[in-house]
């Protein structure tokens, strides 16, 4: 074997040996890192997803109703089309169609009326009759390039709806695949962990503020709202998210039985009779914005994360209540749990 074969097998075998050793099998710990990442990334094209299928039942509704009025439209073109037809009629029994009327049963209303020598041959009634179908025939025209326009909008955004389900589906694909390189005692052990973390959060929320005696009632994972004013729109708003708490994750889904992270602020606030945005990033812009520093939110607040990605609404005693994840259930959590990007207050 030459000098140059053996150098490079040498070459060769030395850096199979450094691949081997510089992409290691990851700790738990580590899949835990990269896995909550992955859920954060599915929980911001959750959210883009929310947004698009918003947007294609607006554009839904505008085509049917678009659709509606083409329908219309060309009834009442076809119908004074019959009108100069029955014109025409007339004067063919009564010796011929004249060229005035021939124009005026071109396909170019526009064309004949162009002609003013030809228009001044008219009748009134019939000059009338002309000039409305002229003005009905761009109408529908009109109308139906608008409803090209939202049928291509709409063909689009449905693409968009089709992009985030499979963007959604591949993060949560990865992430099971990393939880699969784990054994089944450290994904165990994993659960355990954040089950123990979320009641410690819960339990924590729950004995921040003492209870008085006609609420030692209440269960330990819900916030005391006695010092709140009776009937607020905070105190109802929070019983109802809290009402929540232990149902599980479902991205798209505003309850009753599951529910993603705006979809839970949505439900919460419709008992108050509140009608807040579908995405956490349009709710973002549905109240006061109040900063990022947790020390100025109030109970009742919503808490934007993520840039505008994932929502929580906070409780009070530096918790909130929120839908985290695919996999997790609505449940308290630290508001400082991620970094915040808004408060708002509604």
């Amino acid at each position: 074997m030459s000098i140059i074969t053996a150098a490079a097998a040498a070459a060769v075998a030395l850096s199979a040996q450094t691949g081997a050793h510089a992409d290691p099998t990851p700790t738990k710990d580590e899949v835990k890192t990269q896995v909550d990442q992955l859920n954060e990334q599915a929980e911001v094209a959750t959210e883009k997803f929310n947004a698009a299928t918003e947007k294609q039942q607006t554009l839904q509704k505008q085509v049917s109703g678009l659709q509606d009025q083409v329908a219309r439209q060309q009834a009442e073109v076809t119908t004074l089309q019959s009108t100069l037809g029955e014109i025409a009629a007339e004067q063919y029994r009564t010796g011929g169609i004249s060229p005035t009327v021939q124009l005026m049963l071109s396909s170019s209303p526009d064309a004949f009326l162009g002609q003013a020598d030809s228009l001044s041959q008219l009748g009134t009634s019939q000059a009338d009759t002309l000039k409305t179908l002229k003005g009905e025939q761009s109408k529908l025209d009109q109308q139906k390039s608008e409803a090209q326009n939202k049928l291509a909008d709409l063909e689009k955004t449905t693409q968009e709806l089709k992009t985030g389900k499979d963007e959604i589906q591949a993060k949560l694909a990865s992430a099971q695949a990393l939880l699969d390189t784990l054994s089944r005692k450290e994904q165990d052990e994993l659960r355990a962990a954040e089950a123990k973390a979320a009641a410690e959060s819960a339990t924590k929320a729950a004995a921040a503020t003492p209870k008085a005696d006609d609420r030692a009632s209440r269960s330990e994972t819900r916030t005391d709202l006695s010092g709140l004013p009776a009937g607020s729109y905070a105190a109802t708003v929070i019983a109802a998210a809290e009402a929540q708490i232990g149902k599980p994750y479902g991205w798209g889904a505003t309850g009753p039985n599951s529910f993603d992270c705006s979809g839970l602020m949505v439900w919460a606030f419709d008992k108050a009779g509140i009608s807040l945005p579908r995405t956490s990033q349009s709710q973002m812009g549905a109240g006061q914005n109040i900063g990022t520093n947790i020390a100025d939110a109030k109970p009742g607040d919503l808490i934007i994360y993520s840039g505008g990605g994932h929502v929580g609404l906070y409780v009070g005693n530096g918790q909130i209540v929120h839908a985290p994840h695919t996999g997790a259930l609505v449940r308290h959590e630290s508001a400082t749990v991620m970094s915040i990007t808004r408060i708002v207050r509604v």
